[in-house]
This record gives structure tokens, C-alpha cells and sequence, in this order.
């Protein structure tokens, strides 16, 4: 659904009549919400239970997207905005709780492909949105057909669900420190706390170079490099591409890597991506660019779920944490990149600015936690 109404955003921005930098200040206020919500997700998660904040949140959700594809100014979409973020929030912490669980009951892990088929939904969604602009579909219409589509997908797949909570959370024995920013294997109080402040960290790395890789790659090309809003939405897809063909190809190539392995080679993926997407002025090295940025940063996010699931405590207590971390991100990266896109900076030298930086910020951080890990399950 997000991808639908991402892909998009120059004519939503247009629709409801504001400027790069204001559509930027807009987006960081829903996502206030976001990181309100991520305070007291771990007690709602924890009493209602992942199913069922799973059901309403789809609920609430489809009816957003109505409201944001249909808004004509700004207050409008912002109440759309300010519902959608308010839940997503619950549904994101659930559906990843659940995913880990279900990864942990087979031999080998399946959380790069649970959420390769998150990116599928989202490639579906930007290509959804190329057709959308080629056929000169409205925003409205756009996402009014696919808000009953996911309507329906959302009866179908819940039902699905695992039906109960209890015990899921401890079937997770101390794992090895072999992963970023990741698991507890630390007896001392001290050390115990620095997986969960790492986790915080590298979430608000990781969602700074997820963010704008994605969110700002349409303005790239159209803002940028005059390209059609056709152009700029299959930016978008390209990065969903690359996504989502890392993220099914992740579980067999952390298998063969590891888990510090392959996040040092995505790494290294990611940061060529951003070069060639922001700094070299062609279309089409930009398209390409994004394709290996989406490929980089697309085991990122499934790995730091994956162990924040696995914290010890209260259900979903972990995942509230890390999430909070990454709603800071949120809140922050949208007005950051957007402010200066406004000025005489260029889209692609904002997002550059910020991605660089978090990418070598998120490096540091994975590797401070591997070193403490390592060093902790030798004493």
C-alpha cells in the first residue's frame, strides 16, 4: 500500500498544492505519530496480540490510503497521513514479531524472504503507479482501486495468522554474536544493554538509507533531471527491484556468508548505488543506480527485525525499541532531505548528504556490536 502512494508523490504534492520542502515539513509530522506509536506499541502488541492488531490495523490502513489518494489540500492528506503512520507502526512491530517466530520454527531462516515479499508488494505497487501515470489515472482513482484490492488480500491473508502469542516470544535460546546490531548473548548487566542501544542506532541508520533510497528517488529524476512522472515512478521501481531480488536471494546468501559477511557486501553495494543515483546527471545511470541501492539496503531492515524479535522480555518490547530509533529517523529525514532539496541543492546531492553518512554510520555500529559479542562469549 505505502508503495502505491509513494511512487506518486510529486502528483500528490501537486494535488494538494505544496512545495518539495513543504511536502518534506508535512511528511515529518505524520511521522511524529509513527514515533508516538512505537512508545506504547510493545504493551498494545503485548495485550491485544499480534493477530488482532494485525485484522484492525489492515482495516484502518485501507481506509487511509482512500483518504490520501482523495485529498485535494494539505490538511486533508495530513489526516490521512496522521491515521495511516498511527497504525502502520502496530501493524509493522506485529507482522515482524510474527514473521521471526515462524522463521525460528524452521531449520533455516526464512526473514530476508518474508520480507522479500513485503518489496514484492512494493514493486507491485510502483509498477501499479508507472501504469497509474502512463494511463493518466488520477491519485484518487489510483488508490481507491488499490485500497479494495488490499481489502480483500488483507481478509484473506489474516485468517492465516498464527492464532496465539503465547510462548512464541521464548522458543529463542542465546544465539551467537554473527549478526549486525543483533542478538544477546551477554551475561553482564552492562554489556546486556548494548544490543538494544545498537539496535536503536542502526535502526535509524538503516531507515535513513532505506527512506531516501526510496521515498526521494522519483524527485531525483524529475526534479533533477526533467524526467517524465512515467520516469520518475520507474526510479522507484527499480529500487523495489533490487529490493526485493536481495531480499529472496538473502537467506541462501547469509547461509553461505554469514550474517556480517553479507551485510559487508551490501554495504559496499549500497554506497556504489547512491553514488551513481545521486551524483552522475543521467537518467538512466540514475535508474540503474537505484537498482543497487535497493539491492543494498535490502537486508538490512529483515536482520535488525529478526533480532530484535529475538530480545528476551516482554513481547514486542525489543521490536517498540528498535521501531522508536527508527521513527526518530523518520521524523527527521524527511524535512532534513526536503529543506535542502528546496534550497539551490540539488534532490540527488540532499539525499546524498544524508545516505553516505548513515550507511558508514551503520557500518561502525554492526561492527562495535560483533566486537562486543564476540569478546562477551569468550569471557
Amino acid at each position: 500500500m505505502t508503495a502505491s502512494f509513494v511512487a506518486r508523490a510529486p502528483q500528490i504534492r501537486d494535488r494538494i498544492g505544496v512545495t518539495v520542502d513543504e511536502y518534506g515539513a508535512l511528511l515529518t509530522a505524520a511521522a511524529v505519530f509513527g514515533l508516538v506509536g512505537s512508545l506504547v506499541a510493545g504493551r498494545i502488541v503485548h495485550s491485544v496480540g499480534t493477530r488482532r492488531v494485525l485484522q484492525a490495523g489492515g482495516v484502518v490502513m485501507v481506509l487511509s490510503l482512500v483518504a490520501i489518494g482523495a485529498a485535494r489540500s494539505p490538511v486533508v492528506w495530513l489526516i490521512g497521513m496522521l491515521a495511516y503512520v498511527s497504525v502502520d507502526v502496530l501493524v509493522d512491530i506485529s507482522m515482524n514479531l510474527q514473521a521471526s517466530w515462524i522463521s525460528a520454527r524452521r531449520p533455516t531462516g526464512v526473514m530476508n524472504r518474508l520480507h522479500g515479499l513485503w518489496s514484492l508488494g512494493g514493486f507491485a505497487g510502483g509498477l501499479g503507479a508507472v501504469a497509474a501515470n502512463a494511463g493518466g489515472l488520477s491519485t484518487a482513482s489510483h488508490l481507491l482501486v488499490v485500497a479494495l484490492v488490499m481489502a480483500v488480500v488483507l481478509l484473506v491473508v489474516t485468517r492465516n495468522l498464527l492464532a496465539s502469542d503465547e510462548d512464541e516470544g521464548h522458543r529463542h535460546e542465546v544465539e551467537p554474536a554473527d549478526s549486525p546490531a543483533g542478538e544477546t548473548a551477554v551475561p553482564s548487566r552492562a554489556t546486556s544493554r548494548a544490543p538494544v542501544v545498537l539496535l536503536v542506532l542502526a535502526g535509524s541508520f538503516a531507515v535513513v538509507a532505506e527512506l531516501t533510497g526510496g521515498d526521494w528517488a522519483s524527485f531525483r529524476l524529475t526534479d533533477d533531471l526533467a524526467a517524465s512522472a512515467a520516469m520518475g515512478s520507474a526510479a522507484f521501481v527499480s529500487f523495489m527491484v533490487g529490493m526485493t531480488s536481495m531480499r529472496f536471494a538473502g537467506d541462501a546468501l547469509q547461509h553461505r556468508l554469514g550474517h556480517i559477511g553479507l551485510h559487508r557486501a551490501c554495504v559496499v553495494i549500497a554506497l556504489a548505488g547512491f553514488a551513481l543515483a545521486t551524483l552522475v546527471p543521467s537518467r538512466v545511470v540514475a535508474v540503474a543506480g537505484f537498482l543497487l541501492v535497493g539491492m543494498g539496503v535490502a537486508t538490512f531492515m529483515p536482520t535488525l527485525y529478526d533480532a530484535a524479535a529475538r530480545l528476551p522480555g516482554r513481547r514486542g518490547a525489543g521490536m517498540g525499541a528498535m521501531t522508536g530509533g527508527m521513527r526518530v529517523a523518520f521524523i527527521a529525514t524527511p524535512v532534513a532531505v526536503g529543506g535542502l532539496a528546496g534550497t539551490e541543492m540539488s534532490v540527488g546531492g540532499a539525499m546524498a548528504l544524508f545516505t553516505v553518512p548513515a550507511v558508514v554510520g551503520l557500518v561502525v555500529v554492526t561492527e562495535l556490536n560483533d566486537r562486543l559479542l564476540r569478546t562477551a562469549s569468550r569471557i
